[in-house]
């Protein structure tokens, strides 16, 4: 299997270390998941192992447990980063496990945890983490024909700071194809960079 790799800023400059690509993966929870929506999801996550990236997740029911499950039946590596405290919340196709007890807010660690982020149907707290991920300028896409929150965003900038473009993909393969492309040779919105230059 294939490896993606994207090198991490450092302050030592002769570190040759690499790490894996993770794509977030955010979508209806289980309360409101048709089995449509179910399918593509597994299959977006079975797109993504395949790939040799790794999958990260809010750790639940619905999509984010059908992504999990798909990446799991093709070896890959899964993270779910819970809203509680407790690691029984997660479903049973995680690796890695991150209790963070923050509740809706988790949707920061999420969206920041990834290199760019595909949305698969969805509601309102869909909608919140899209948002997150779109203030940071990170990637995103949305797989059509999934409902909710990924039909509403598909190929529309979130607000008018066109921060960056939402992606509107018809397949699953072809969500993730963007999604891989785009955290590799993308360019992270110029809000993402003027907050980080804030920091330093």
């Amino acid at each position: 299997m294939m490896k993606l790799f994207r090198g991490v800023a450092s302050r030592t400059p002769l570190s040759s270390f690499k790490r894996l690509i993770q794509i977030l993966v955010i979508g209806s929870d289980g309360d409101h998941c048709p089995e449509s929506t179910y399918a593509a999801a597994k299959e977006v996550g079975a797109e993504i192992a395949s790939r040799g990236a790794v999958l990260v997740t809010g750790g639940l029911g619905g999509v984010m447990e059908a992504a999990c499950r798909g990446a799991k039946e093709k070896g890959g590596m899964v993270v779910g980063i819970l809203p509680h405290e407790d690691m029984s919340y997660a479903n049973p196709y995680c690796d890695i496990i991150i209790p963070t007890g923050m509740g809706f807010s988790r949707n920061y660690v999420t969206a920041y945890s990834a290199d760019s982020a595909i949305v698969v149907g969805g509601g309102a707290g869909t909608y919140v983490e899209a948002l997150v991920a779109y203030q940071k300028g990170k990637p995103i896409v949305a797989l059509k024909g999934t409902g909710g929150t990924a039909d509403k965003i598909a190929d529309t900038y979130l607000d008018d700071r066109k921060t960056v473009k939402v992606m509107a993909a018809p397949t699953p393969k072809d969500a993730v194809d963007q999604a891989l492309d785009r955290a590799l040779n993308g360019k992270r919105g110029i809000r993402y960079f003027q907050s980080v230059a804030k920091m330093l």
